[in-house]
C-alpha cells in the first residue's frame, strides 16, 4: 500500500542534466503498471542560482544563493510536497544555515548526504573515497559526517580538481569526450568503494561504468530509495 499523501520535490538546476537523471532515478525507484501508481514529483530546475561552488570558496553570492535556494524550498512546500531532495551535494552545505532562517523547511528535506552517509555505516564500510565538487571537498561535508561514524573518508588531492571539474563539465555542458571517459575511469579504479559525491558524476558512471567491481554510492539515488521506504507502508 502507498501513501497517497506523499509528493516529492526536486530542488534541481545544479545542474540541469543531473537534474533530469534524478527524475529518471525516480521513475526507476518508483517502477508502476499504471502511471498513477507513482508518487506525485514536482521539480524547480532553478538554473539561474549562482554557483554553490564559488560562495563556499569565496564567498561570491553567498546571500543570494541562500535566498534563492530558500525561495525555491518554500515555493515546493506551498505547491504540497512533503518530502524535498536537494539535487545537488554542494548546496548541502547551505542547509544549517536555511535551516536556521526558517526551521520549518527541515521536517521536508531528505538529506542526501545523511542518507548516503547512513548507508555506508549500514554496510559496514571503513573506509571511502570520495568523488566530488572542489566546494564539497574543501568543506568537508561528507568528511565531518563519515569521520564521527569511524569511516576514514579519503578524498582526491588539490591537482586532482581540474581532472573532476572536466568530468563535472561534461555532463553539466552535454560533451562527452574520450578524455573525460579516460580521466573518469582512473578517478574510478582508485578504490573499491567510491561516493559519487556530485550529482553530474552518476550520468557518467551510468555511460562508462559498467565493469565497475566495487561499490559506488550515489546519494539521490539513496534519498529517493529512502523516500520510498515510507512510501510503501
Amino acid at each position: 500500500m502507498n501513501d497517497s499523501n506523499l509528493v516529492i520535490g526536486i530542488l534541481g538546476g545544479m545542474g540541469t542534466y543531473a537534474t533530469i537523471n534524478t527524475f529518471r532515478q525516480y521513475a526507476e525507484i518508483f517502477p508502476a503498471e499504471k502511471e498513477w501508481d507513482r508518487p506525485r514529483i514536482i521539480i524547480d530546475n532553478n538554473c539561474i542560482m549562482p554557483s554553490r561552488v564559488r560562495a563556499i570558496l569565496y564567498g561570491e553570492q553567498h546571500d543570494a544563493l541562500v535566498s534563492q535556494m530558500m525561495s525555491s524550498l518554500s515555493n515546493l512546500v506551498d505547491a504540497g510536497c512533503t518530502k524535498i531532495i536537494l539535487a545537488c551535494n554542494t548546496s548541502h552545505f547551505f542547509l544549517n544555515e536555511i535551516i536556521e532562517r526558517e526551521p520549518e523547511l527541515d521536517r521536508y528535506i531528505v538529506n542526501i548526504v545523511d542518507a548516503c552517509v547512513s548507508e555506508i555505516i549500514r554496510d559496514g564500510v571503513d573506509r571511502v573515497y570520495l568523488l566530488a565538487s572542489e566546494g564539497t571537498i574543501k568543506a568537508g561535508i561528507y568528511m565531518d559526517k563519515l569521520n564521527k561514524a569511524g569511516v576514514k573518508c579519503v578524498m582526491p588531492e588539490e591537482k586532482d580538481f581540474a581532472k573532476l571539474r572536466k568530468c563535472i563539465e561534461a555532463v553539466k555542458y552535454n560533451r562527452y569526450t574520450v578524455e573525460v571517459k579516460s580521466i573518469f575511469e582512473e578517478l574510478m579504479s582508485r578504490d573499491n568503494n567510491i561516493i559519487l559525491g556530485c550529482t553530474e558524476l552518476p550520468v557518467l558512471y551510468d555511460r562508462y561504468m559498467n565493469d565497475f567491481n566495487g561499490k559506488a554510492y550515489d546519494p539521490c539515488r539513496i534519498a529517493l530509495k529512502k523516500i520510498k521506504k515510507e512510501y510503501y507502508i
